[in-house]
């Protein structure tokens, strides 16, 4: 069974496909308001061919949360609560030191400047965005009732946009056929990354962030945006490298 979703008239159809026939199954307002339910054939119009997102509104009963001194926006996609802003929470150390098993959350800033964290979040080694736990949807340095994303919710967000990169981009962020449309109100910054050789890098270029599924017992997979293509890639690289964290509702 395939389905996709589309816009007509300021509402926002579902469809799923079987045996070549389109059944409405549900009918929302952008908002995310049920009008209707029901299942009807009917042959479905050219421009039902991609796939959008349900209502890019805050998390139901969560517009917002307090975390560690700062406030993070919601927004709920693809039926899923997300952070709207990268994570930043923790003590800064410079790029040329590794994070410790210590009780205390290390992050880089981008170019060891307080600055950047406060603008496009924290970098974090792997280990230290889990406290050093390898348990897939683990809390991590989320807070308490949130956890650092699997590989397979990534995938759910990633079908949601049809893997169009420009979709979970910010509208400021990318170039070209990389400029951010930002339909699915993700606002992904391109925030760069810290190397596991401390080098920082392409701050305004890309942005990884972290999942918690490993790939290998030395890497991670990771969802990857480009600033020049609308590509959007899982990718899989090692744990001592410093990444941007979303976090999403348990």
């Amino acid at each position: 069974m395939n389905s996709f979703l589309n816009t007509k008239d300021n509402l926002l159809y579902f469809y799923y496909m079987e045996k070549n026939t389109y059944n409405i199954v549900i009918l929302l307002f952008l908002s995310g308001l049920i009008l209707f339910t029901g299942c009807d054939e009917l042959n479905p119009p050219e421009e039902y061919s991609s796939i959008l997102l349900i209502a890019t509104t805050p998390c139901q009963g969560i517009t917002s949360i307090s975390y560690s001194g700062q406030t993070y926006n919601t927004v709920e996609t693809a039926y899923q609560c997300w952070l709207k802003e990268n994570l930043n929470v923790g003590t800064r150390i410079n790029g040329s030191v590794n994070p410790s098993n210590n009780g205390t959350i290390e992050k880089y800033c981008y170019n060891n400047n307080e600055a950047n964290c406060a603008t496009y979040g924290g970098l974090y080694d792997w280990n230290e965005a889990m406290a050093y736990s390898t348990t897939p949807r683990a809390q991590g340095i989320c807070p308490v009732g949130w956890h650092i994303p699997t590989y397979d919710e990534f995938i759910i967000l990633l079908d949601a946009v049809g893997h169009d990169g420009n979709k979970l981009k910010r509208e400021d962020q990318g170039t070209g056929n990389g400029v951010g449309t930002n339909t699915s109100g993700f606002s992904a910054l391109l925030a760069g990354s810290r190397n596991y050789n401390g080098i920082f890098d392409h701050l305004g270029y890309y942005t990884f962030f972290w999942s918690s599924t490993e790939g290998y017992a030395t890497n991670v997979y990771n969802l990857y945006l480009w600033f020049n293509d609308s590509d959007v890639y899982m990718a899989n690289y090692s744990k001592d490298h410093g990444y941007s964290i979303r976090c999403l509702k348990d």
